[in-house]
């Protein structure tokens, strides 16, 4: 099945009697996670990127056939915006070394402060190196232009398709792999909300459209608030298995 679907990370306190038992250590929820999803986005990279050990210790905790998609660091993409990635990207590809046959794909969310800066991204995608798979999400509307999306596709870069809050809804896909983050169904709150069984029966018509294009999808669900994002992601594997 080359449809994956996750969760935006696993390891919440409010979590507790959804998907682990009440009182489960931290270490342990990784454990609890994996009989349910062969996939998952890693987000606490995005606030401090993880020693190299770290990311051996967990391939060797996956089970076949898992992947981990992680988040690049703030420093990278909040912080620099961009500028000067190639220590960055040196740090990024020792873990992804570390994670081998388990890497899924490097998410690169840009900050909603960073605007449009075609040399800059241009610049940025020229350096990583063509066995990483990556995404980018544009969080500034500047960025949602046609020579944007034209160059993603000549780096064979996923345009990361948005669901939430204040986000637009673009179905552009500029790789062979397609991926999409569901942010949460509320209006008015980013990362709120469940999604109804209406609205996930709709997205997963998509992904067997992009499956049946030959695509490979990865989809993660971040409304992590109450269990929803667990929730919605059982859902959605049975309506998409």
């Amino acid at each position: 099945m080359n449809i994956h679907i996750g969760t935006s990370g696993w390891s919440y306190n409010h979590w507790e009697g959804v998907l682990y038992p009440p009182g489960t250590p931290p270490y342990e929820r990784l454990s609890y996670y994996l009989p349910h999803f062969q996939t998952v986005e890693l987000n606490s990279s995005f606030y401090r990127w993880p020693r190299l050990a770290t990311f051996k210790s967990w391939r060797k905790r996956l089970p076949e056939g898992f992947l981990m998609t992680v988040k690049a660091p703030r420093g990278l993409t909040h912080a620099k915006k961009l500028y000067g990635p190639e220590k960055w990207l040196q740090t990024i590809q020792a873990g992804w070394h570390g994670l081998l046959d388990k890497r899924g794909i490097l998410l690169v969310q840009l900050s909603p402060l960073m605007e449009y800066d075609y040399d800059r991204l241009a610049y940025f995608l020229d350096k990583i190196p063509w066995w990483m798979r990556t995404a980018v999400e544009f969080r500034h509307p500047s960025w949602h232009r046609e020579e944007i999306f034209q160059l993603l596709e000549q780096h064979q870069t996923a345009y990361c398709i948005m669901s939430g809050a204040y986000l637009p809804c673009i179905f552009r896909t500029t790789a062979p792999f397609v991926y999409v983050r569901l942010h949460g169904p509320d209006h008015h709150h980013l990362y709120g909300g469940s999604y109804s069984d209406q609205d996930l029966s709709w997205w997963a018509d998509r992904m067997r459209e992009w499956q049946y294009q030959g695509k490979e999808v990865f989809a993660y669900f971040n409304n992590d608030g109450g269990g929803h994002a667990v929730r919605n992601a059982w859902k959605l594997k049975e309506l998409v298995y």
